[in-house]
């Protein structure tokens, strides 16, 4: 099984593929995923330095165990699977903390919706896992719980705020995990640790008996290695039946996404996952994102006036019960007005309406889910600074109503690290995401690959 210490990843050949057959041409689009090779795999060097020894194999990912396990039905389309959920999704009888003193004997007295739904498909809730405090941070490092590490590197942050939920699924902890995103909370965790996550078209998973940051953009969606997994759970937990939509047959790459500010390995590698979806029969053509450039700091006032609020008792009375980096973040939101919040409402509508043409183009949007490597702990001394940075390309696709796809593309050739890209479409699209992730993931082993440091038991 392919790791860190050993070759990159290869394509899959000819005879481990898994002919889908999308009604999109498959059989000419089947022979050109044959002609795949290597060299647009996106491989990476192999002078990856070895991870250092770790005593922790949970890696700070695992708030408490949960033993036994919460468990539901005894036979469904989930039985077996070993599910972790972030700490501000509530099982009952389990305390739920959302990895903040200020909720430390918060016990959970019935279990959350989505909890409810695996559990009833035969799944079993084995871990409460580590996150940043309130679902507020990039790092997972603000936990009163404790940092969360990379198991790829434990030097490095496994992202936020679900980085529990990536890191548990990276290490083997779990089979797949619930995490919640509003900014980039699972979508740059999966990026961060090398496996799948999915951000949910907003509304389409229940929220109840999950602590939200900004109801506007918060969504709760399952991380696991492959896009497989990510179907089998995504079916279980969405309120409805998704609408039919038409085979995919273009993906769209704004330029304003893979720019000179880009760590020039992630835009490499997200490039040649292109070239990949262009063998496997997709038109992949140049576009334009209305309102890309701005876009960051319109999900910023809307969120950060939210979290002022929700939390405003908190800071007046007992803001030394925060993690400095939360309280930080959060008091951003402080001294926005009203008008300021009312005109990034409009602007939202606006971005929307622009990116409704988009999708009249194309079926779904591809860029880097991070801009840069993954960092190493401490390295970003200023939080809102490092906030920005590593969400740069997570909080526009948030003021987006439509779901959006993490997956690994490769490994730094410096560091090591995993590289991951997003494919996002339009509302209620989701099997267009997964009809397109799932093609690249049959033709690349980059979602197979396990950290070294794992690698023993996994």
């Amino acid at each position: 099984m392919p790791h860190r210490g050993g070759r990159p990843p290869r394509l899959r050949g000819r005879r481990e593929h898994r002919r889908l057959d999308r009604g999109r041409g498959g059989d000419r689009r089947a022979a050109r995923r044959e002609r795949v090779l290597n060299e647009t795999g996106g491989r990476a060097a192999d002078h990856r330095s070895p991870a250092p020894p770790v005593s922790e194999q949970t890696f700070g990912s695992v708030i408490a165990w949960i033993d036994p396990p919460a468990g539901g039905a005894t036979d469904g389309p989930l039985r077996g699977l070993r599910i972790g959920v972030k700490d501000n999704i509530d099982v009952a009888g389990v305390p739920s903390t959302c990895a903040s003193a200020f909720f430390a004997d918060r016990v959970a007295t019935e279990h959350a919706e989505v909890v409810r739904r695996l559990l009833g498909a035969g799944a079993q809730v084995t871990a409460k896992l580590n996150m940043a405090e309130f679902a507020v941070g990039v790092t997972s490092q603000n936990s009163a719980a404790g940092p969360t590490r990379n198991p790829w590197d434990p030097r490095r942050v496994p992202g936020g705020s679900s980085g529990g939920s990536g890191a548990a699924v990276a290490a083997g902890l779990v089979d797949a995990a619930l995490g919640t995103d509003t900014g980039g909370s699972i979508r740059l965790p999966a990026s961060a640790c090398g496996v799948t996550g999915l951000r949910p078209t907003v509304g389409s998973v229940s929220g109840a008996g999950v602590f939200p940051v900004s109801e506007l953009f918060d969504t709760v969606g399952p991380m696991a290695r492959s896009v497989g997994d990510i179907v089998r759970i995504f079916e279980m937990l969405r309120g409805e039946a998704p609408p039919n939509v038409p085979a995919a047959q273009r993906i769209g790459v704004p330029a304003v996404f893979i720019t000179e500010d880009v760590d020039p390995a992630v835009a490499a590698a997200v490039r040649t996952a292109a070239g990949v979806f262009e063998t496997l029969g997709f038109e992949v053509v140049p576009i334009d994102i209305p309102g890309a450039r701005s876009a960051q700091d319109v999900v910023y006032t809307l969120i950060y006036s939210d979290l002022a609020e929700r939390h405003r008792d908190r800071i007046r009375h007992s803001p030394e019960l925060f993690q400095p980096a939360t309280l930080e973040r959060i008091s951003l939101g402080l001294g926005i007005p009203d008008s300021e919040r009312t005109a990034a409402l409009c602007r939202r509508d606006e971005f929307r309406q622009g990116l409704s043409t988009v999708f009249d183009r194309v079926n779904a949007v591809l860029t880097p889910a991070m801009p840069i490597d993954v960092p190493l702990l401490g390295e970003g001394a200023d939080v809102i600074a490092q906030s920005r940075r590593m969400g740069q390309f997570s909080y526009p696709w948030s003021l987006h109503e439509g779901p959006t796809l993490a997956f690994p593309v490769g490994f730094h050739p410096v560091s090591g690290m995993p590289i991951g890209a997003q494919l996002t479409a339009a509302a209620h699209h989701e099997p267009v995401l997964f009809d397109i992730g799932a093609g690249y993931q049959d033709v690349t082993e980059w979602h197979s690959a396990r950290p070294q440091a794992v690698t023993g038991r996994s």
